[in-house]
């Protein structure tokens, strides 16, 4: 699969194989999973489930531009995101996993003859067995169109990232390297700043005119870990919707609260991410089940299905503030 075809300068990166079409408005996207990931790295013999989110979010540009025909150059922008997943599915093996994507598309949205957003449906197969199901939004922009939704923002050369702060403990938030820590301290309970390395190799594989989607998954993921104190916590659910794009020279901020219980019994967890005063994105996480905690009957109910209308139940984004991908 070639760099470009999924948005990636360093082909280790890369984890789509190919792809071939089914029935009308469907798609068979493959991929193999490294033994090991450099980021999205095992821990007690399971899979990341963020390596799933990106999985899936490069399927995004393979499929904008291999079946939709979309010029390399287009920017496409996040718009919503939803996966349910079932743990025992991640464990890891001593090789590579075969990973299938089965893509439904939900909507395909064209102006003046040319595809103008995607709504996509994932049913997710690993080594033969179900792992997760998935949704997704996105709009797609021509070069011109993007510069003015980045109201001057969008020139590289102009950029000035504020400096990276110092991190939060790796520990508390599931990591083993401080590198890798997205958050901050800011001195107050369940609040942080973003903390945005650019020179990230995974997270920035190539330069960009703002935060990333997937790192903002990844502080999503964090804030929860410091929150529940269960760093090796499993995320089973996430629904997302970003607002608008998160600028590298100004801080950014995240903040938690719970968020009761799914209907499995497993906790929830409400994550803001915010900047100006204003919203980036609103995340809400699903954590395993804690296992000191009350146990429910069915520790799966309501975790693994497909994904309909965000539970957020947030409105409609303006489209001129939406985050890329």
């Amino acid at each position: 699969m070639a760099q470009q075809s999924v948005h990636k300068l360093n082909a280790a990166e890369v984890l789509l194989t190919g792809w071939r079409r089914g029935r009308e408005d469907e798609f068979v996207v493959t991929a193999r999973w490294p033994e090991d990931h450099a980021f999205y790295t095992v821990r007690d013999r399971c899979h990341d489930p963020l390596l799933l989110c990106e999985t899936i979010r490069q399927t995004f540009p393979l499929l904008s531009h291999e079946a939709y025909g979309v010029p390399l150059g287009h920017a496409l922008v996040w718009d919503t995101y939803e996966q349910r997943l079932d743990p025992g599915a991640l464990r890891s093996g001593d090789s590579y996993s075969d990973v299938e994507l089965r893509v439904t598309v939900r909507e395909a949205t064209r102006r003046r003859g040319r595809i103008a957003a995607l709504s996509l449906l994932y049913d997710v197969v690993r080594d033969g067995l179900p792992l997760a199901t998935a949704g997704s939004r996105f709009t797609i922009h021509s070069p011109e169109v993007y510069r003015r939704l980045r109201r001057g923002h969008g020139d590289l050369s102009a950029v000035r990232p504020i400096p990276v702060p110092a991190a939060v403990s790796a520990r508390g938030v599931g990591r083993a390297d401080a590198r890798d820590v997205v958050l901050a301290p800011t001195g107050e309970p369940h609040r942080w700043q973003l903390r945005v390395d650019t020179d990230h190799p995974v997270l920035f594989d190539h330069p960009v005119d703002h935060v990333p989607g997937m790192l903002l998954l990844e502080a999503a993921r964090q804030a929860a870990h410091s929150f529940s104190g269960r760093p090796s916590a499993c995320v089973t659910a996430m629904d997302v919707r970003f607002h608008r794009y998160a600028e590298l020279d100004a801080p950014g901020w995240v903040e938690v609260r719970p968020a009761g219980r799914d209907t499995g019994g497993c906790p929830r967890l409400a994550v803001v991410g915010s900047q100006d005063g204003r919203e980036l994105f609103s995340c809400m996480i699903t954590l395993d089940e804690d296992p000191r905690g009350p146990r429910s009957s069915s520790p799966s109910a309501g975790r693994f299905r497909r994904p309909r209308r965000s539970a957020l139940h947030l409105t409609e984004p303006d489209l001129a503030a939406l985050n890329p991908v």
